[in-house]
């Protein structure tokens, strides 16, 4: 993108100073008091159900690996709606929208992606969860050990904390065009990109690259999971069986199809093509809906989770009573 009267001076030099002002919903002013309401109730009752699921695992002292990961992406999803909707909310009680700083943008991004990475990755490991209980479940207990899934919760964070720090110097170091206006409600990748003063496509390379480690690769190893999985219980003779043992893999399907739909959508496509209007919708979806979901549809679909939170309750019940 080309612009008029780009900055001069490198951003890091000014990055102490220099503020971004995010517009958020702000042509929207008839509708704001009710939109702020929405979201302020979407995210405390994401907040809840994510807390509920995650306080359910972690007070159940036999934890299955499917129940750990599970664990770990409640928590990423609560930091995740913690990271973005929180200024929205404050964009939402301003009318000319919210300002924000130079390092409180970049720290928001790399958050913002760290978490998103590392929900890509965690996707990963619970699909090869599934593929080593379906296809090999005499080696499960031995492979998905409690080490193993440590090691794996922990490259999953590791990976992606990488590969956004990566992402955000590159997008930072760009110089960008003097409005600072972000037609956004958080400093997306894509809002921030279409800032940058410049007519090549070369601020364009590390969000590729990025989509690469963090969406393409990580969307390819789940396919590979699943093609697997499919060969296996197609040699299932049982009607009961294979549908058994494909109902432990719904839940985990929904949440790879919700996740990724929105992710590809926004990230995977030229600058050019990028519409405020349209990504701030999309974006609503994938920051607000999406964690608001990934309880409900874990506590529908898993046993376990159902079983682990009607002890809960039991035993919350029987303290009242005492």
């Amino acid at each position: 993108m080309a612009c008029e009267g780009c900055m001069e001076k490198d951003n890091m030099s000014t990055g102490a100073t220099m503020e971004f002002l995010l517009l958020g919903f702000s042509e929207l002013l008839c509708v704001r008091v009710l939109l702020f309401l929405i979201f302020l109730i979407v995210h405390l009752v994401t907040v809840v159900g994510n807390m509920m699921v995650f306080m359910a695992v972690v007070t159940e002292p036999s934890r299955p690996p499917m129940l750990f990961f599970l664990c770990q992406l409640s928590v990423i999803e609560l930091c995740y709606t913690l990271v973005v909707v929180p200024k929205a909310l404050l964009s939402l009680m301003m009318a000319g929208g919210s300002t924000i700083s130079f390092i409180g943008c970049a720290a928001q991004m790399h958050l913002f992606v760290t978490l998103g990475g590392a929900e890509c990755f965690l996707l990963v490991a619970m699909s090869y969860d599934r593929y080593i209980a379906i296809c090999q479940p005499l080696h499960y207990v031995g492979v998905m050990s409690e080490g193993f899934c440590l090691r794996l919760a922990l490259a999953c964070c590791l990976g992606a904390f990488a590969v956004a720090l990566g992402l955000t110097v590159a997008v930072f170091h760009l110089p960008f065009c003097p409005s600072h206006r972000i037609n956004h409600f958080f400093c997306d990748v894509p809002a921030v990109l279409h800032l940058a003063c410049t007519q090549s496509y070369a601020p364009e390379l590390p969000l590729l690259a990025a989509c690469v480690l963090l969406l393409l690769l990580p969307f390819l190893l789940i396919l590979t999971s699943y093609v697997r999985i499919a060969v296996a219980l197609f040699h299932v003779t049982s009607s009961v069986g294979r549908g058994k043992a494909f109902s432990t893999c719904i839940s985990h399907l929904t949440i790879t199809l919700l996740h990724y739909g929105c992710a590809i959508f926004i990230y995977i496509r030229p600058n050019s093509s990028y519409t405020p209007a349209q990504d701030k919708v999309v974006s609503l979806v994938y920051t607000n809906i999406t964690p608001l979901l990934y309880p409900f549809i874990y506590s529908l679909r898993n046993k376990e989770i159902k079983g682990i939170l009607r002890k809960m309750l039991r035993r919350k019940k029987i303290a009242q009573l005492k």
